[in-house]
């Protein structure tokens, strides 16, 4: 079971990440900052179906053009992501086949800044995200993967529905995106001697527009990135995470296509990675990390547990 963790990188491609008003994506980036860290992007496990539980918190600010804090925009976020995982053990083009779906839940917690009232906060479901399929090829110590994310249109309350019809998220933010995206996913690892030194690359694409009556927005396409460089001895995994966002095209408002007004989202971060195998298939990884670059966007602290199990 030592490449079980290995197996999640293209699974977890499609979840979420708190992006806030300020930011040129509208409210949430699909791609959750930082989740495939620690994990080996390019490799699928043995065959067999595991399961994934991420559990995500964040602590976050607005931050401006300039990378300098927005007063007022405190934001804390819990992020629960079940996956499920499907290495078939069938061969496609020499590479070993897979497929998963996830299905992200979220609280957030704003402070008045973001426009949202007061509160207890609002519980919601995200997208569903699908992955009908993960292709791993084996090159030695080399791993290369591809798959394709796609998330469907199911979040319980949106940024269109607190605009247009006011619903109440009771001091916190709408629990996902009201629009269909894709996203092509590009994993390569290099495993050796208890090294993981890993890339996890994703472009994520909206296809559809956020509509509600007198409401149109599309949201621009995003770069997200997440490194690993891993050591394992023994039962205990040490080592250092880092993440990047970037927003490559602009959003368009209504119809026509126009740079946010304050420019394009950034957001680069890093932070430790700590991780134990139990054995019988369970593995649990604790990861860190603080951004420190952030422009457009929201940055701060976030801590993500994730457990891996066999089933």
């Amino acid at each position: 079971m030592k490449r079980v963790l290995g197996a999640t990188a293209l699974a977890l491609a499609g979840v979420m990440s708190v992006a806030g008003p300020a930011s040129a994506m509208e409210l949430w980036d699909p791609h959750l900052r930082g989740v495939d860290e620690g994990l080996a992007a390019g490799a699928l496990p043995p065959p067999g179906v595991y399961g994934v539980f991420n559990n995500y918190w964040a602590s976050f600010n607005a931050y401006d053009n300039n990378g300098k804090k927005v007063p007022g925009t405190g934001l804390q976020a819990f992020v629960a992501v079940p996956i499920a995982l499907w290495s078939t053990g069938i061969k496609v083009l020499g590479a070993d086949f897979g497929m998963a779906i996830a299905q992200p839940f979220d609280y957030t917690s704003a402070q008045p800044g973001y426009g949202t009232g007061v509160g207890s906060g609002n519980w919601g479901l995200f997208n569903t995200v699908l992955v009908p399929g993960i292709l791993s090829w084996t090159l030695g110590d080399f791993h290369v993967s591809t798959s394709l994310s796609m998330y469907l249109p199911t979040a319980t309350s949106t940024l269109s529905g607190l605009v247009v019809h006011g619903h109440n998220v009771n001091g916190g933010l709408p629990s996902g995106n009201g629009y269909f995206a894709v996203q092509p996913d590009f994993g390569v690892s290099w495993l050796h001697d208890g090294w993981n030194l890993s890339a996890s690359l994703h472009l994520t694409v909206p296809v559809t527009a956020s509509n509600d009556t007198g409401y149109s927005y599309k949201s621009g396409n995003q770069f997200s990135g997440d490194y690993t460089a891993t050591k394992t001895l023994g039962k205990w995994t040490f080592g250092l995470g880092v993440h990047q966002q970037n927003q490559v095209s602009p959003d368009s408002s209504n119809g026509p296509n126009v740079i946010a007004p304050k420019g394009n989202a950034v957001n680069f971060g890093l932070g430790p990675i700590v991780g134990y195998t139990f054995g019988n298939g369970v593995e649990l990884q604790g990861i860190w990390n603080h951004d420190v670059i952030v422009r457009n966007d929201v940055g701060g602290d976030f801590f993500n547990v994730r457990l891996v199990t066999a089933f």
